[in-house]
């Protein structure tokens, strides 16, 4: 497919960046708190620490990784911690040390760290005190880490704000359960002290790793994908030339409510707006949806990112009207399809439009987006970054025409080195002539613009008749009384055709107070959808399963489900 996309870029984007094979993100960083020492980089709680103080705090970090830990270049370092001051200090304090970064969810019991830990061979782990009874656990199930540093939620906060958090936190809400780890340090110490000489790996370059990014990837368990210097540096490249006509460099300010350990928000908010001195706003709880509108009335915004439940939650609460939306110019979703009735409603509220894009820890994790000029939703992922090629195959490896569904194949600077320590899954994963299988189904149209169709593994085969649990979805969240809806497919033990096969199976939060039946919303998709695309089984949930950045997991359900019929 020849790259009709490129005539469809807006006026001044590039169609290709510039990047050096030996550039890191240790020279981005050193390049931009210089830069923009005196700006404000991050602020969280109320509290907020320029690019000179993020500077400093971070090497302190890193000499003490380096120095009184004996860290080496190439080690593993986990993160295990939600939207802190804390996270950008330590983030960057391991790479400045030459070390690999393992972002890990918080919210993860102990089966799954000790996976992680154990997969990654990580030495030392930075958790928050919420958390540490996790890592207790999983170290009894055999995760062994050299160190262990601590800290609590309001460790970075001026007196007496540190101490009244803190209290409140442990002692009021009770977030912290009892823990014992053996010669745990304690966040201050990594920091506290200038005595430590930080020393910048000489030989670090473009090709060595700075990520291990854990992922379910497009098949099995969750593996590292091995994110490169080069990797992280072309994709905030191209993310930043992407939108170059409507940022400004040391003014932008954005909201971050998803979680920088996730690779959205890691190279969106984090990475992209260091190399142009923006300012990030820290949501710890975007789940708080009063406390995130509070937070958005202090600041003036000129972009967010989001996933759809996101946006959903936002739309639909009452004091979202009273934030001054005016100085907005980019919100962005990912993560998971934006549904029409929420981008309408979204529209309709502030008065902006979602861009979505598309994109996968393996890539970085953008591959496409739309223009930041786009004024209505179109149900398009939008076009290819630049130096990012997409091809279209068929189950045969063979390229499909335009308007044909086939799976989306995607080749450029910020696809993955592999996946750590895995080459069956890295041989599996990528074409022989180096395209990354995403694994879902998309189409592009003829002036380039592609659409998700589905997960190819999501994909419900009915009576020999393909069916995409997303336009199904699609259909139930436009009646009014339903906020939420995800379908798989399930066995069919009495199929209509004599085939065995699946039907469609739908499991649906209504809005409150609806009174909706199942008898009504089987009339409605009657009028809606064709027979084989109709759900014949129809559940009411209080709350679907979803990631820790709001996404539907129908891999979870379909679990779920399909263990209680087997």
């Amino acid at each position: 497919m020849e790259k009709i996309w490129l005539n469809q870029y807006p006026s001044g984007i590039p169609k290709s960046i510039e990047l050096a094979a030996h550039e890191t993100l240790v020279d981005v960083f050193e390049k931009s708190v210089l830069k923009y020492a005196k700006r404000p980089a991050y602020s969280n709680f109320g509290h907020t620490i320029n690019f000179a103080e993020l500077n400093v705090l971070s090497a302190r970090f890193a000499a003490y990784l380096q120095n009184r830990l004996g860290l080496d270049k190439g080690d593993r370092v986990a993160i295990m911690m939600p939207n802190l001051l804390q996270y950008p200090v330590a983030l960057f304090g391991i790479l400045r040390a030459g070390l690999v970064v393992v972002n890990v969810n918080p919210l993860y019991t102990a089966r799954e760290l000790a996976h992680q830990l154990k997969d990654s061979g990580a030495k030392t782990i930075v958790i928050v005190a919420n958390s540490a009874h996790v890592l207790e656990e999983a170290i009894a199930e055999g995760a062994k880490v050299r160190s262990v540093i601590v800290t609590e939620v309001g460790d970075m906060l001026p007196f007496p704000k540190r101490q009244l958090l803190n209290f409140a936190v442990r002692h009021i809400k009770k977030m912290v359960p009892p823990y014992k780890l053996r010669h745990a340090k304690h966040f201050d110490e990594t920091i506290g002290t200038s005595d430590l000489v930080y020393r910048r790996p000489r030989e670090l370059e473009g090709g060595d790793l700075a990520f291990l990014q854990y992922t379910g990837g497009t098949t099995g368990v969750s593996k590292g994908a091995m994110l490169t210097h080069t990797n992280m540096v072309a994709n905030m490249r191209q993310i930043n030339a992407w939108f170059s006509g409507v940022t400004r460099p040391g003014y932008d300010v954005v909201l971050t409510p998803l979680p920088l350990y996730h690779v959205y928000a890691l190279t969106c908010n984090c990475l992209a707006y260091l190399e142009t001195g923006g300012h990030n706003v820290l949501v710890t709880d975007p789940r708080d949806t009063a406390g995130l509108i509070k937070e958005m009335k202090k600041w003036p915004f000129t972009a967010m990112t989001g996933v759809n439940t996101l946006y959903q939650s936002l739309v639909k609460h009452p004091k979202l009207e009273s934030v001054n939306l005016t100085s907005m110019k980019i919100v962005s979703a990912g993560g998971m399809a934006v549904m029409e009735p929420t981008a309408r409603a979204w529209k309709e509220a502030t008065g902006t439009n979602i861009l979505e894009g598309y994109g996968l820890s393996e890539a970085s994790p953008v591959v496409t987006t739309n223009a930041a000029t786009s004024t209505r939703y179109t149900g398009s992922i939008g076009l290819p970054l630049p130096d990012t090629d997409i091809k279209l195959l068929d189950d045969d490896g063979n390229e499909v025409e335009v308007g044909d569904p086939g799976e989306l194949c995607v080749k450029g600077p910020q696809v993955m080195k592999g996946y750590w320590q895995r080459d069956d899954a890295t041989a599996e994963t990528m074409t022989k002539d180096g395209y990354l299988r995403t694994g879902d189904v998309a189409t592009v149209d003829p002036l380039g613009f592609f659409r998700i169709v589905d997960r190819k593994k999501d994909m419900i085969l009915v009576s020999g008749f393909n069916v995409f649990p997303s336009e199904v979805e699609e259909v139930l969240v436009a009646h009014p009384d339903i906020d939420e809806a995800a379908c798989i497919g399930v066995p069919d033990d009495t199929p209509e055709d004599g085939d065995s096969g699946e039907q469609v199976a739908a499991y649906i939060v209504l809005e409150k107070g609806s009174k909706l039946t199942v008898d009504a919303i089987k009339a409605y998709c009657k009028e809606e959808l064709t027979p084989y695309k109709r759900p014949k089984i129809i559940e009411f949930r209080d709350e679907l399963p979803k990631s820790n950045v709001g996404k539907i997991l129908r891999r979870e359900l379909r679990e779920e489900v399909l263990g209680k019929t087997a």
